[in-house]
């Protein structure tokens, strides 16, 4: 089983628990059909906006054993607010560009 660390948006950490990533991500559903069931070693927020933490935090996660970073939906489709962050395509490329190829990078998770 790979493994994957999930960034979410810190303006939703007091509306959603995250309980749906967890659930879909040990299940291999939604946006992890692309990589099966995974177990979550971290579940982090981008830090604020614009997101700057993101980089930092993701690269935590991949040297503590993560395979695959997963933006939350929360990020990338606004939910559960309904508004979608403004910087996810800055924040998903920095991520890419210091990560690199190897590591699978997720636009959203359910």
């Amino acid at each position: 089983m790979k493994k994957a660390g999930i960034i979410r948006c810190q303006q939703t950490e007091d509306l959603c628990a995250g309980a749906t990533d967890f659930k879909v991500a040990g299940q291999g559903k939604l946006a992890f059909e692309q990589t099966g069931p995974v177990e979550v070693l971290g579940f982090l927020s981008c830090g604020g906006c614009p997101g700057k933490k993101a980089v930092m935090r993701a690269k935590m996660m991949v040297d503590k054993g993560a395979e695959v970073i997963a933006f939350a939906s929360c990020i990338s489709k606004g939910n559960p607010i309904d508004f979608a962050c403004p910087h996810f395509e800055t924040m998903k490329a920095a991520v890419r560009k210091k990560l690199g190829p190897d590591i699978k990078i997720l636009d959203y998770t359910h």
